[in-house]
């Protein structure tokens, strides 16, 4: 199987990066596998992300393609309405939103690697219907989150690519609050939102 990062992070041209991944070494195979299916079951869950990441953390809402909120596993092309802990965009109506343009399913219990995949993109929101991106990054920026098993080692990761603010809103308010929490999560603030999730998709209990 190809590896689920070159097929599905993007290539990093301009902006910020970020890798944050944490592993498990498991007893024997069996063990590795039954972990996977936690954390692949956990990946796809994200209504229930911020109990993985925390009190302190935003919380990530999947909703359909009109924005309404679905009580369902992530499936391409819904969106995460995110709840930062902090002012949202007026165009987002107080909320961040990003599409899932794309999902990679590789689940092998028999073989060595297994993986899964979700990735998503800054958009308008889908409520609205307006050009304007309702995120703190950029259009170009990607947040992907991985987990895999190879052998024995099960590991969940972030990659995030061309992280940039997102200053060419036509909203004078949501410009400079990009510019700030932009700022902020690419120098590494959005670091300990991360760093919980990758733990906890693998971590805690079941």
């Amino acid at each position: 199987m190809q590896d689920i990062k070159e097929k599905i992070v993007p290539q990093q041209h301009e902006g910020g990066k970020k890798d944050i991944t944490h592993t498990v070494v498991a007893i024997d195979e069996d063990a590795a596998r039954k972990l996977f299916v936690i954390a692949r079951n956990r990946l796809y869950d994200v209504n229930r992300w911020h109990e993985l990441c925390g009190p302190a953390s935003a919380t990530f809402s999947i909703t359909d393609g009109n924005g309404d909120q679905v009580n369902r596993t992530a499936e391409k092309g819904d969106y995460f309405q995110i709840d930062l802990p902090a002012p949202g965009p007026t165009e987002g109506k107080g909320h961040d939103w990003v599409y899932i343009e794309a999902i990679e399913d590789q689940s092998d219990s028999t073989g060595p690697y297994e993986s899964a995949a979700i990735r998503v993109r800054p958009t308008q929101n889908p409520k609205e219907k307006g050009d304007n991106v309702a995120h703190f990054f950029e259009n170009e920026a990607t947040s992907t989150f991985v987990v895999e098993r190879k052998g024995l080692e099960v590991t969940a990761a972030v990659f995030g690519r061309n992280e940039k603010p997102n200053t060419s809103t036509d909203n004078i308010i949501d410009k400079v609050r990009n510019a700030i929490v932009g700022v902020t999560a690419i120098f590494g603030l959005s670091n300990a939102q991360w760093n919980s999730l990758v733990k906890g998709l693998i971590e805690q209990e079941s």
